[in-house]
């Protein structure tokens, strides 16, 4: 399986975060704070894969994330414009966030935090709309219950 998708996707510790959702969700929004986060030291390295469109491709059990040729290392920030980051030109995703996800729940059930692309079962975080998502991720990424990054 190798497709083009709507999302953006960052590097976070050792696997990528792939961030899913509807147009002005706050895709690129995370994947901002996300960065921000390892520049302050709450999250050990996050960088930039891909804004708006990402290249997944399933490779040996694994999905693979890269930028959309013509955006690579750009990201949009709405009132400021785009944005030159330096950006991984390829990563393992690690997990998915959904941004505003109508199944999204407060106490959520199992099977409600998996998800499957090109045959591959990833880990995966819903946000309700509306609900900032960057503590959760950062909850779920530094909880040594989990083992997400």
């Amino acid at each position: 399986m190798s497709a083009t998708i709507h999302a953006s996707a960052v590097l976070v510790g050792a696997r990528a975060a792939l961030i899913r959702g509807p147009s002005g969700a706050g895709k690129s929004r995370l994947a901002l704070d996300l960065i921000h986060a390892a520049r302050t030291g709450s999250l050990p390295l996050a960088r930039l894969v891909a804004d708006d469109r990402v290249h997944l491709e399933a490779a040996n059990g694994r999905l693979l994330v890269r930028p959309a040729e013509t955006l690579a290392a750009l990201l949009e920030v709405r009132g400021a414009g785009i944005l030159r980051l330096a950006h991984e030109a390829c990563a393992v995703v690690g997990f998915v966030v959904d941004l505003a996800a109508e199944d999204a729940e407060r106490l959520p059930q199992a099977g409600s935090r998996e998800t499957e692309i090109a045959g591959i079962e990833l880990p995966r975080l819903a946000v309700a709309d509306g609900v900032t998502a960057l503590p959760l991720v950062l909850a779920l990424v530094t909880s040594s219950k989990h083992d997400w990054i």
